[in-house]
């Protein structure tokens, strides 16, 4: 029985030469910022995650090759699914010596499970089947008990090694932005970050938060048409335009206080505080609104359940469980926020607009000689309907 092909891959070898452009980078984020509509992403992203899947979907890839598995079934990932959907062919698991063995900018093709350059076949993996990713997801859920554990034991870790930061807010560095009883918005370029912006406008206008970019999450609130007040991270996914943009930049560093991103902050005239802790960037921003005195902390694209924390794949992720233990009832979701608030007019206000409009509609009239001989007319037939009004009530009592 021959092979059904995707789609996309089918458009791949029937393009005018049969070959697209090789995009290749060991890390998924970092080759995203320069991948190209129709070029071939190839990546080596174990148990590619939600996040990263949907920055592949954003360029529109002709296919994604992926030299190790886009899913292990240690947890249910959700990356490999998303960008099948997307109708993205991934061909997968084709060992790590295609990081080597093709170049930057390299014409290549895609054939029956193979990644042909020329006519040399550099590697050969397995094309995978939505519907079988589909039933891998199911089985992977069944198996997470594992898993489960392992990001206790991580958070138990993470809890010893911060214990002073988390309870008493020890080693949280000064910053000149006020956070003190305001509203902080931490964006973060997760799933759905542009939507939570989005429906985030009204709230924005009204009650002016301050804007915390973490790390990409600065660009993403360039794009949304605001400005940055605070940028928090380790500075290896945010723009130069936003570094320069005017906000105040926090780098995130090591333990042991080294901060490899202040370099190439203060090379761009920009001098940075440092905030060493173990934690995640999105962890530290949170924790820097809320030892500032942040009144209410908003978060947008970060990470909420217990699956999202397993699907970002790292360790790290239980450092953001108990971030959001420590900030308790302050932190709210962009999307709850969404639900709970909504801007309204009230009748009042709607009346007063209502009667001014009409009064200077009035004016309008009133100014000019046509306008004059209208409202003449419209008084002239008002009299003429409320004498025939009048004259109706009189004859139903008479």
């Amino acid at each position: 029985m021959p092979l059904r092909l995707p789609a996309a891959l089918r458009r791949l070898q029937t393009s005018p030469n049969g070959r697209s452009i090789a995009r290749i980078d060991p890390r998924t984020k970092d080759l995203t910022k320069r991948l190209q509509a129709g070029e071939v992403a190839i990546i080596d992203h174990e148990d590619l995650d939600r996040v990263s899947a949907d920055a592949l979907i954003a360029c529109r890839p002709s296919a994604v090759v992926n030299a190790s598995r886009s899913m292990t079934g240690r947890y249910p990932n959700q990356g490999p699914e998303l960008v099948l959907a997307a109708g993205i062919p991934i061909l997968d698991n084709v060992g790590p010596d295609i990081m080597d063995r093709i170049k930057e900018g390299t014409e290549v093709r895609l054939d029956d499970g193979a990644i042909l350059v020329g006519e040399d076949e550099i590697a050969r993996g397995r094309l995978l089947d939505l519907e079988e990713i589909r039933a891998d997801m199911v089985e992977a859920r069944s198996a997470m008990a594992e898993q489960i554990e392992a990001f206790a034991t991580n958070t138990l870790d993470y809890l010893r090694a911060e214990r002073d930061l988390l309870i008493e807010g020890v080693g949280v560095p000064d910053v000149r932005t006020d956070l003190d009883g305001r509203h902080a918005l931490v964006v973060v370029r997760g799933h759905h970050y542009k939507e939570d912006l989005a429906i985030l406008r009204s709230y924005i206008r009204e009650y002016q938060p301050v804007l915390i970019g973490v790390d990409g999450g600065a660009d993403a609130i360039l794009e949304a048409g605001l400005a940055p007040h605070l940028i928090v991270g380790d500075m290896d996914s945010v723009s130069d335009r936003a570094l320069t943009s005017g906000a105040e930049i926090v780098v995130h560093a090591y333990r042991d206080g080294r901060a490899p991103g202040a370099e190439r902050v203060r090379a761009l005239g920009v001098e940075p505080v440092i905030f060493s802790a173990v934690g995640t960037s999105e962890d530290i921003a949170m924790l820097l609104a809320d030892d500032k005195g942040a009144a209410l902390i908003v978060a947008v694209g970060t990470h909420a359940t217990l699956e999202e924390f397993l699907d970002k794949g790292r360790s790290g992720m239980s450092s953001t469980f108990l971030t959001r233990l420590r900030v308790g009832s302050k932190l709210v979701d962009a999307k709850g926020v969404s639900r709970l608030y909504r801007p309204v007019i009230s009748t009042r206000s709607l009346s007063i607009v209502f009667l001014f409009g009409f009064l200077a509609l009035l004016a309008a009239l009133y100014s000019t000689p046509g306008g004059q001989a209208a409202l003449q007319v419209i008084g002239a037939r008002l009299d003429a309907w409320w004498d025939a009004f009048w004259s109706l009530i009189q004859g139903v009592f008479a």
